[in-house]
């Protein structure tokens, strides 16, 4: 006799001024495997503090249910969006949240929903993301939070987190491969239209335009820094030309920008060495040169961290991504 399968239960939770496509973007793709199996994998439940329309920043609605008295979840996925600030501070959603830690199998934020799980307590110590304009706010409300900025997603247990916006679309599908494998992933980012891995690997690689934003304190130094990438730019040498000592400088730069200085570094030669890999037809040895990797291993060790793939990779899906 065949056991029948029940569907695993998706919560998506949602509140006055969500982000729009941090529910729908997920929503849609946990859609595409019920599609195609039999029998269905999933049940959706959108769901906020009170039943009917809510409306999200951009002004456009969507019809929830109210939350469950005994929510029952396999999986939670708590939007972001603006309305965060309020939503950390409802009682009905904290307890939700709380609930989903203790009895979901998974407990998962978009964008700045990270907001909501880190002031409930269920981040402390854990590793996660945000959106990358979010970060300098987010380490000082939640340092205890292991926070990663420069990640598309991270998973720390049962918890994931995932990066701004699109984002969750990549987080959805990386939770429809931990459950019915990567072969339906693939085959669900097809019908999406959207990559099943991205082409940058699982780095934010938006988080470079944080840490040069026009109002930091620190602006003028990245520019300098971008101007010398050939050179040795310890930490030493950063601090000096910021008229401040090693230690001074290291503990206020990271707390502007959410990361070291060595990092940012790292980010500047990668955003550089990447333009020139996938624009250019330079040689790997002169751009690992020039971008202050010194030698072609080091900078494609570089790569594979931040993007997953290394340059000649990269460089080929730029030439031709439809077959890349």
């Amino acid at each position: 006799m065949t056991r029948k399968l029940t569907p695993r239960t998706i919560g998506f939770l949602i509140f006055e001024d969500f982000q729009l496509l941090d529910a729908a973007g997920p929503i849609a793709a946990f859609e595409m495997p019920t599609r195609v199996l039999r029998p269905t994998p999933y049940r959706l439940k959108l769901i906020a503090p009170k039943a009917g329309p809510v409306k999200s920043s951009s002004g456009v609605a969507m019809v929830a249910d109210a939350i469950p008295r005994n929510p029952e979840f396999d999986t939670l996925i708590v939007a972001g969006g603006i309305g965060t600030r309020q939503a950390m501070l409802d009682p009905k959603i904290t307890a939700l949240v709380k609930h989903a830690a203790k009895n979901s199998r998974r407990l998962c934020s978009v964008c700045s929903g990270a907001y909501v799980l880190a002031a409930a307590g269920l981040l402390d110590g854990k590793r996660a993301t945000t959106h990358w304009g979010r970060t300098p706010d987010f380490l000082k409300r939640f340092p205890q939070v292991k926070l990663e900025p420069d990640c598309i997603y991270t998973k720390d247990g049962k918890i994931w987190t995932s990066a701004g916006i699109s984002a969750g679309v990549d987080l959805a599908l990386a939770l429809i491969a931990d459950d019915l494998g990567e072969e339906v992933a693939k085959r669900s980012a097809q019908e999406l239209v959207v990559y099943h891995r991205r082409p940058g690997g699982q780095s934010q690689f938006s988080a470079l335009l944080q840490i040069e934003r026009t109002d930091g304190r620190f602006t003028p130094l990245l520019g300098w820094i971008r101007e010398r990438l050939e050179e040795p730019l310890g930490v030493e040498d950063l601090a000096a030309r910021a008229n401040m000592s090693p230690r001074n400088f290291a503990r206020a730069f990271a707390a502007e920008t959410g990361v070291t200085p060595a990092k940012a570094v790292e980010r500047l030669r990668l955003e550089t060495a990447r333009e020139r890999v996938e624009d250019s037809t330079d040689p790997i040895e002169i751009i690992a040169r020039e971008s202050g990797f010194g030698d072609p291993e080091r900078m494609r060790r570089a790569f594979v961290r931040a993007f997953g793939q290394p340059p000649q990779a990269l460089r080929r899906f730029a030439r031709n991504p439809v077959s890349a």
